[in-house]
């Protein structure tokens, strides 16, 4: 007999105070709407690339089939937390999310451009055949459309209409 298929939920939450230091595990964190994450260092305008400041920074999603993926065919195991991208997902097909609209627990965000990896990744984690590796499946880069808290074991909710991309919300 087949296993059900895990519904898909949000399976980890990360957030860094600082840019550079280690992504902290929490079990529920604040989304504000035009900041990010609530303790995070893109919330707090200190991350690394907080000097381009832009609505695609507010949120990354990674897909916790990727980084088995990755694993499995390249030898190279990521953790989640270093993986510096702030939800972890299962069952989700995140680069069908790129600019729609999806519920992660009780906030609605838009998915806005692939979160691709790059040299800062790799030298955090002294891994420099990471962005070659993590090409293709490095996350998703989100934009906050509500407020309200993100738990860990939250349900992701999308239309089943994948076809067709949300049209451009202002701003």
């Amino acid at each position: 007999m087949r296993e059900p298929a895990l519904k898909p939920h949000v399976a980890g939450l990360f957030i860094a105070p600082e840019a550079g230091v280690p992504m902290q595990a929490v079990d529920a964190v604040r989304a504000v709407t035009g900041r990010g994450l609530e303790g995070d260092r893109y919330f707090l305008g200190i991350g690394s690339f907080s000097r381009w400041p832009a609505p695609h920074r507010e949120v990354t999603l990674i897909a916790k089939e990727a980084l088995d993926t990755l694993a499995a065919e390249t030898g190279t195991a990521l953790t989640p937390a270093e993986s510096r991208r702030n939800i972890l997902t299962v069952g989700v097909p995140l680069p069908a999310l790129r600019h729609r609209r999806f519920q992660v627990g009780e906030v609605w965000v838009e998915g806005m451009r692939p979160c691709a990896p790059c040299k800062y990744l790799a030298r955090l984690t002294d891994r420099p055949d990471l962005v070659r590796a993590l090409t293709g499946r490095g996350g998703l880069r989100a934009r906050l459309l509500t407020d309200g808290v993100i738990r860990r074991g939250d349900p992701v909710r999308w239309s089943d209409d994948l076809t067709t991309p949300v049209r451009r919300l202002p701003g």
